[in-house]
């Protein structure tokens, strides 16, 4: 689990102007690579939140990893945009990503600074983003390293079979170092939801990435991790 799904919360919030949820996945990823990624933890608990006002909006999302009743890591992204213009679709992003786990003691921090291009169609039941940002990764552990980067971002979100339906996610695309080596790093998590009822949805979500995953086993970098999932929205 990375991330944050903005403009899913957003279409909640257009008439209340903040949403909420919290959600649950198992994640079946430590089966299907038993070798690379055994140690993965199974299950993740994601509070998240979006809080529109007078200038722009607010958006955070908390993952926790557990494993056998531990928390294993907390993984968090706030960001703030603020809106250029009355009406525009165009806004300035600034962003923090970090957290802590067990194994390293922390996740590499890194923040971003940048532009939004927002949009959604006339009920908000479609809604879209793209958000080009400098990067920059801080040194958090032993062998981390300053340096700088740029991401590519999209989010999208559209609900559909009379809001029984939700399909959204995002895809990011940055430039990360791997054995002091700059690779192309490719994270997308789509999500599909049935809304039982308008507080209770049931799903999946699928990380897909490519140069994400830290595999120290052998050359593999393309992983894909299916969870199953509960979703509450307050």
């Amino acid at each position: 689990m990375k991330k944050f799904f903005t403009f899913a919360l957003m279409a909640v919030a257009t008439l209340t102007a903040q949403a909420q949820d919290i959600q649950l996945h198992y994640d079946f990823g430590k089966h299907l690579y038993e070798t690379e990624e055994g140690g993965r933890q199974p299950v993740t608990v994601t509070i998240e939140q979006f809080k529109a006002d007078q200038w722009g909006s607010w958006y955070y999302f908390v993952d926790f990893d557990l494993d056998k009743g531990r928390n294993m890591a907390a993984y968090t992204e706030i960001s703030r945009e603020f809106n250029l213009g009355k009406n525009s679709p165009f806004a300035a992003h600034v962003e923090f990503d970090g957290g802590l786990n067990e194994e390293s003691g922390s996740f590499q921090q890194a923040a971003l600074v940048g532009g939004a291009w927002n949009g959604h169609n006339a009920d908000f039941s479609t809604t879209y983003s793209v958000q080009l940002m400098y990067k920059q990764f801080f040194k958090s552990y032993g062998y981390t390293r300053n340096y700088a980067s740029v991401q590519l971002t999209g989010v999208w979100s559209t609900t559909f079979a009379q809001k029984k339906c939700t399909f959204s996610g995002f895809i990011d695309f940055w430039r990360g170092e791997i054995a002091d080596k700059g690779k192309l790093v490719i994270l997308t998590e789509p999500q599909f939801w049935f809304n039982a009822t308008p507080h209770l949805s049931v799903g999946t979500e699928v990380e897909i990435s490519n140069n994400f995953v830290w595999n120290p086993v052998n050359d593999k970098s393309f992983f894909v991790n299916p969870t199953l999932a509960l979703k509450w929205n307050f």
